[in-house]
């Protein structure tokens, strides 16, 4: 199989409150929109897309339907300290305060309104200790 693209999907009872705070908060565009449905891509990169989905809608299947439990977005960027300062200032919830982690990551964690969290991250040098746990690819320059 080859994937020709690849984004998430939260299903939410409140899909324009949910596009709307990824267009306010993480610069997304919707490139389509209806009651039930919302595809956003960001501002900044093309290839970076979400979409938002009335979880009731008839195309899910009724086993499946529901909202969005369970989630963590992770939001690589070049400047996490701005995007937190951005995101306290409007209010967010700052669940995981901006820290710097062994393993190789500065981030914080906010939430949108659905709860599902999103971790602002910037890889960093990890630890040694960690650092033996990647592959060589994988590590930042």
């Amino acid at each position: 199989m080859k994937c020709t693209s690849y984004y998430p999907v939260i299903m939410t009872d409140d899909v324009a409150g949910t596009a709307a705070f990824y267009c306010a908060h993480f610069r997304f565009r919707p490139l389509f929109t209806s009651d039930w449905y919302v595809h956003l891509q960001s501002t900044e990169d093309e290839h970076v897309t979400l979409a938002i989905l009335d979880g009731q809608h008839e195309t899910i299947p009724q086993a499946g339907r529901g909202t969005v439990s369970g989630l963590v977005l992770n939001f690589e960027v070049e400047d996490p300290d701005a995007v937190h300062e951005a995101c306290r200032a409007a209010g967010l919830p700052i669940l995981k305060p901006l820290c710097d982690e062994d393993f190789g990551q500065r981030h914080f964690i906010t939430a949108d309104p659905n709860g599902v969290l999103i971790d602002v991250i910037k890889p960093i040098a990890p630890s040694a200790d960690f650092a033996a746990l990647y592959d060589a690819s994988a590590l930042p320059s």
